[in-house]
């Protein structure tokens, strides 16, 4: 039978005020996406994870800082501080966040050489995580995105949920973002033009 899942994008401590690429206010959410777990019966996470050295760190890239841009072999790549290093403290699930109803954890980023914001794809747009094949098997077809970062993480992932064939919605008010040079405002039109629903 068809049915609903919330996806909810790394609520991870590095990505809470106080973490290592803190996204303002990222802990303000956390009452209204508890809320939204509970009164949703599937619940799916996703975890950011990257190996120390990752290459989309400023720090393995000489002479590179924060937020400048890379080109990668599969294309432009937003250079970050190390952030979400597997098995940090850093990269757990901020602990205000009631998620062991969660019925699945994808890990995302754990690959050294290619970063990966969606939720569903690398980078790349090539190589998936598997969360499209899970949600076909579980007869789901319509998602609902929460999250950190509504630019990065959330946006790419609701992008690609459309072009795989969900009916994709974001709950604005449980997300937060970076708002990196504007990017806000185009992720946001982006959204809207791929026809996610934005609440």
């Amino acid at each position: 039978m068809a049915g609903d899942a919330l996806i909810v994008i790394d609520i991870q401590n590095d990505f809470c005020p106080g973490g290592a690429l803190a996204v303002a206010g990222g802990d303000e959410i956390m009452p209204l996406v508890n809320d939204l777990i509970r009164n949703t019966e599937h619940v799916l996470l996703t975890q950011d994870w990257h190996p120390a050295g990752h290459s989309s760190f400023a720090s393995s890239h000489q002479g590179k800082q924060p937020f400048e841009t890379i080109d990668m072999p599969y294309g432009a790549q937003t250079l970050w501080p190390d952030h979400c290093i597997q098995g940090s403290k850093g990269a757990d699930f901020h602990s205000g966040l009631a998620w062991a109803k969660s019925e699945l954890v994808i890990r995302k980023g754990f690959r050294g050489g290619i970063d990966s914001y969606s939720a569903f794809f690398e980078n790349d747009h090539l190589t998936p995580t598997g969360l499209a094949g899970y949600l076909d098997e579980r007869g789901i077809d319509s998602i609902t995105l929460v999250g950190l970062a509504t630019d990065f993480c959330v946006a790419y992932s609701a992008l690609d949920a459309v072009r795989q064939g969900f009916s994709t919605t974001v709950r604005l008010d449980a997300c937060r973002a970076i708002d990196l040079g504007g990017s806000l405002d185009i992720m946001i039109g982006k959204m809207r033009d791929a026809g996610v629903r934005l609440v």
